[in-house]
């Protein structure tokens, strides 16, 4: 049985996307469970693009040790070249380079003809195969690229040194029939084709990106790019968990295999939701919040009878703990190490009494304490950002007859106390301009969202803001039981990563 190579552009495609840029710290937490979850490669970033990414490519591949690292670049020597420097740490590095193959592109952003993109692909393969022997080449627009042109620019690229050729749907445009058909062209008309590794990159603007991928894999493609969650440019890319459980879950149909610990979905998938701050739909396939759940009636006689009458996975198959036992107030640390271990945490000492304690203040608010309360708290704990301030206490005083006041403490990282009384629209708005007195800084408030992670009267409530000053934008988190502290605590998690 052949086994399928997962290629995850999370890092990339997928944090180039509004709303989900991260920092160095986030980008190599999310790595690093890349590695655990056992993809063949990352694509780390776009090492050209700007000083951060080449940072972020360089800092990953310099970490990851058991999968490829990829840098994308456009077929351009300087940007090569940067791809070259950052991957030079890598284990596995590969340089990834593209140039658009559709008439489309060629004519209106190229602005090249035809033989001269395919002496481009020559050039720049060869180039970037001196420096590295793993280049994957990638003809963007493929699908509304003619099949006799592509197959001319995936010949060149093969001839001059390629060991990966990667088919996209860049604009999301195919269909799953025309996607088997150009595979499957390729793979009839493409000497030496056989030799490399097709790739395919789908993106979901029709919604049939996973769909797309599948067929490309029923038609010959050895590699799948895609993304935890779906995340990517515009309505995002195929979504590596929907990807994956379905070449588990239709083995025989499909006669391939991948190296994916599918255990590792769930946790993967939460990360990278914890970290952006983006939550799954309650209705997302694998790893939503529904997709194991059962409120019929029907359904529950079905799946207490057989759980094959309505279940075509089992939750521990992506790595959902099904384990009922209720921690509260009364639980011991050692039930809360165990319940952490069964959602896949592996702490220090150090970070398990901080996550205790948390834990224990949080007994203290709710009623019940739930698996997504703990993943919560533990993620929250976990990202590192420079602490600049801290919060210390706050006061507010609010109603529909009166203006909102808020009185809000905090301490520095030198010990210091700084208190700031102020009016605003609102509970929030005043303390965010009470927080901004105390930052010296000019700070805008482009986005705020509230959710609950868990249920119930007394549920966490989780605030992302996005913060600009200056030209910079961060996102922030926060987490209590009260809305208002979540807000506050997001704000200044804000602060905290724009001052560094």
């Amino acid at each position: 049985m052949s086994v399928i190579k997962i290629f995850d552009t999370t890092l990339r495609d997928g944090e180039q996307a509004p709303g989900f840029s991260m920092n160095l710290s986030e980008k190599l937490k999310i790595a690093r469970q890349l590695e655990i979850l056992g993809v063949d490669v990352i694509e780390a970033g776009f090492a050209v693009s700007s000083p951060g990414d080449f940072e972020s490519v360089q800092a990953i591949a310099n970490t990851i040790k058991n999968c490829k690292v990829a840098s994308l670049c456009r077929a351009v020597q300087k940007d090569i070249d940067a791809s070259y420097e950052a991957l030079k740490g890598a284990a596995a590095p590969r340089i990834h380079t593209f140039i658009a193959t559709s008439p489309l592109h060629m004519e209106y952003k190229l602005k090249m003809p035809p033989e001269k993109v395919l002496e481009r692909i020559d050039e720049m393969v060869r180039y970037a195969k001196s420096l590295i022997s793993d280049v994957e080449f990638s003809a963007e627009d493929a699908t509304r690229t003619p099949h006799d042109f592509l197959a001319k620019a995936v010949g060149a690229a093969i001839r001059a040194g390629a060991t990966v050729v990667n088919i996209p749907d860049t604009v999301g445009y195919t269909t799953p029939q025309e996607m088997f058909e150009m595979i499957d062209y390729l793979v009839k008309n493409v000497p030496g084709i056989e030799k490399v590794d097709i790739s395919t990159h789908c993106h979901d603007d029709l919604g049939m990106s996973v769909a797309n991928s599948l067929e490309a894999v029923r038609a010959g493609a050895t590699q799948i790019e895609c993304t935890i969650n779906g995340i990517g440019e515009r309505a995002g890319n195929a979504a590596l968990e929907e990807v994956v459980m379905a070449l588990h879950t239709r083995k025989p149909y499909f006669g391939v295999s991948c190296n994916i610990d599918t255990t590792q979905l769930y946790r993967s998938s939460h990360l990278l939701a914890t970290i952006t701050g983006t939550h799954i739909p309650s209705n997302k396939a694998i790893v939503g919040k529904n997709a194991f759940a059962h409120e019929s009636g029907i359904h529950q006689h079905g799946v207490l009878a057989n759980r094959l009458t309505y279940e075509i996975m089992t939750p521990q198959s992506i790595g959902l703990p099904t384990n009922t036992m209720v921690l509260g107030k009364h639980s011991g640390k050692h039930a809360f190490e165990d319940r952490l271990k069964e959602l896949g945490y592996k702490l220090t000492t150090d970070e398990l009494e901080a996550a205790f304690t948390e834990f224990k203040a949080l007994c203290d608010k709710k009623k019940e304490v739930t698996d997504f309360d703990i993943e919560a708290l533990v993620e929250h704990k976990s990202v590192a950002v420079n602490e600049h301030f801290r919060l210390e206490r706050f006061v507010v005083n609010s109603g529909n007859t009166i203006n909102s006041t808020a009185i809000v403490k905090l301490v520095d990282n030198e010990g210091a106390i700084h208190e700031k009384v102020a009016l605003g629209h609102g509970p929030v708005d005043a303390a965010y301009k009470a927080i901004e007195q105390i930052a010296g800084m000019p700070l805008e408030l482009n986005d705020y969202q509230i959710s609950s992670v868990s249920d119930g009267e007394d549920a966490l409530g989780e605030v992302a803001v996005k913060v600009k000053s200056g030209d910079r934008s961060v996102r922030g988190r926060g987490l209590s039981t009260d809305v208002i502290e979540s807000s506050i605590l997001a704000f200044i998690n804000a602060i905290n990563k724009l001052k560094g």
